[in-house]
């Protein structure tokens, strides 16, 4: 191949690159745009669940927020990296091979540099070599969504920064949904009714010589002490949701008898086990790719720390359920556990108390 010819495809490279055209050759410009409002979790911004029409331009905006939260009933406290302000952060839905759009904010009142890695992208250490922002700076990232399942994003700045930042809470997740929809393990289209995201998230918060957790005046201002607990691999806080019981009582989640409900749930860095009490994994996407066929009635399932899962399961009976991670001890006494009330009829055919607790004679 002559140098000219190279050079020609080089430039055409670098700059079709600049005018927004694909490897494939298509002009990402022509797509349709749309904009998408994300919401704090547990829940799940508007979507289709089978895509219409041609791959989109999704368009989305996340601010970082570094903020000082509670994250149990004792009032202990860490100073939070966020995406949109919540733990984990907001997640992002679009349908195989749309692109997403991200502009991200880090606003001059922050007082650290942060960037994004997106599990769902490709190259570029997942975008997090190319979002690179100060306090002040904004950049817009444009990836294409080739694999279809649930993915963790977090905060990867470099070096002990990035675990840092990943336990403070700055992770969260991105849903690409098969263009045509989800399939059972037969390849017969499933729909959910409703669904909910629960981000796991492990904390690490000091203590004083009389064992009382520190309170910091900036992020900054607890690093080293918050890397010597990182050391020992031992949380202090498991939570969903960002704080001890963020998704039981009032805040418990709901449903109908009847529904098809989806649970996504991610661990960014630990490893979980979740299972639903009085229920099952009706399918279960347990490693999180879509192109793949469900596991079937599941028990529990296990997600590796730095990933996400996606269970389905349509409630057949009221009352409530917990679902938690079945390391009951990070269940129970650490606080890794969600309510779901369910409203219906109750059937005796699944289950029935034939005689009431009595005294033994």
């Amino acid at each position: 191949m002559s140098y000219l010819c190279k050079l020609s495809i080089i430039t055409v490279l670098f700059f079709g690159t600049l005018i927004g055209v694909s490897a494939e050759g298509t002009s990402v410009d022509k797509l349709e745009r749309v904009v998408q409002k994300l919401v704090a979790p547990p829940f799940l911004p508007e979507h289709e669940q089978i895509a219409t029409g041609a791959p989109k331009v999704v368009q989305i905006r996340m601010v970082i927020e570094e903020k000082l939260i509670e994250i149990d009933s004792a009032g202990t406290k860490i100073w939070a990296m966020t995406f949109n302000g919540s733990v984990p952060g907001p997640i992002v839905v679009v349908h195989q091979n749309d692109y997403v759009e991200l502009t991200l904010v880090n606003p001059k009142t922050n007082t650290l540099l942060h960037n994004i890695d997106f599990h769902a992208a490709t190259g570029a250490m997942g975008g997090g070599g190319l979002t690179h922002v100060n306090p002040g700076e904004e950049v817009v990232l444009r990836f294409k969504a080739t694999k279809p399942g649930v993915f963790v994003y977090h905060c990867a700045p470099g070096g002990t920064m990035v675990p840092w930042h990943v336990v403070s809470g700055m992770n969260g997740v991105i849903m690409v949904l098969p263009r045509d929809g989800l399939k059972d393990a037969n390849g017969k289209l499933v729909k959910y009714d409703k669904a909910y995201y629960i981000g796991e998230q492990d904390f690490y918060i000091p203590q004083d010589e009389k064992g009382n957790y520190k309170t910091y005046n900036s992020p900054i201002a607890g690093m080293q002490d918050m890397l010597d607990v990182m050391r020992t691999l031992t949380p202090t806080h498991i939570v969903f949701n960002g704080k001890v019981g963020a998704l039981t009582g009032d805040n418990a989640l709901t449903a109908k008898v009847g529904e098809t409900v989806m649970f996504i749930h991610a661990q960014a860095n630990r490893d979980t086990r979740p299972h639903l009490i009085g229920g099952h994994g009706d399918l279960v996407w347990e490693r999180g790719s879509f192109a793949d066929k469900p596991k079937t009635n599941l028990e529990t399932w296990f997600i590796p720390g730095g990933s996400a899962g996606a269970m389905i399961y349509t409630f057949k009976q009221p009352g409530l359920y917990a679902y938690l991670n079945h390391n009951l001890i990070e269940a129970f006494l650490f606080g890794a556990a969600a309510h779901v009330n369910v409203e219906g009829e109750w059937n005796n055919d699944l289950m029935e108390q034939i005689r009431a607790p009595e005294s033994i004679k």
